[in-house]
């Protein structure tokens, strides 16, 4: 009977949905939502998308900016089919330059990260890693984003949130912390946004 629930939990609405509307994962109707509320994308906008597989980030990104925008992925593994219109970059993210990220931009209007620690079950553990993705996420952020660029990131809840916040607000002049309606209701995942950079 676990089982039974455990599949028909994973199988969801979002789920369905998704394969419905050929989205690579369930995840794309959470960037939708962040998006619906904050405006993170315009046709042309350069994206970077940090945690990209299985792809169904990229796939939201180049459709929102268009044929005229760029749409970077990055992931340790590759995806498990193309996404026709983003280049993605298969490797860990600690292990590459500004520059190779970069892909011969200026700079990035929208950089989104989904990444997520290999978890362990041991929540402090977890949880730091987690905050750990994401400073690194916000780093790139700091040094590759256009004037009025956005970020996005997900972090599991934890005291680090707080912090992490704070540092999106020396940054940032919108800045919120939201729970899609598309994320489970027992996931402790919450996503920073911060729209509006280099502008304080």
């Amino acid at each position: 009977m676990g089982q039974l629930r455990d599949r028909k939990h994973r199988h969801d609405a979002f789920f369905r949905k998704a394969r419905n509307e050929g989205f690579a994962a369930r995840a794309v109707y959470k960037l939708e939502d962040i998006d619906r509320r904050v405006r993170l994308f315009r046709a042309g906008a350069r994206v970077l998308d940090l945690g990209c597989r299985p792809g169904s980030w990229l796939q939201y990104a180049v459709k929102a900016v268009g044929p005229h925008g760029k749409v970077v992925g990055v992931d340790r593994l590759p995806l498990p089919a193309p996404v026709p219109g983003a280049q993605v970059i298969v490797a860990d993210i600690y292990t590459l330059s500004d520059e190779e990220i970069l892909c011969g931009l200026a700079a990035y209007d929208v950089v989104l990260s989904d990444m997520a620690p290999d978890t362990t079950g041991i929540r402090a553990t977890d949880q730091a890693r987690s905050a750990l993705l994401v400073e690194e996420a916000l780093a790139r952020a700091e040094r590759l984003l256009a004037p009025l660029g956005c970020f996005v990131a997900k972090i599991f809840q934890s005291p680090e949130v707080e912090k992490l916040r704070k540092r999106l607000v020396r940054h940032f002049t919108d800045v919120r912390l939201l729970k899609p309606e598309a994320s489970r209701q027992q996931s402790t995942e919450l996503y920073l946004v911060g729209k509006n950079f280099g502008t304080l």
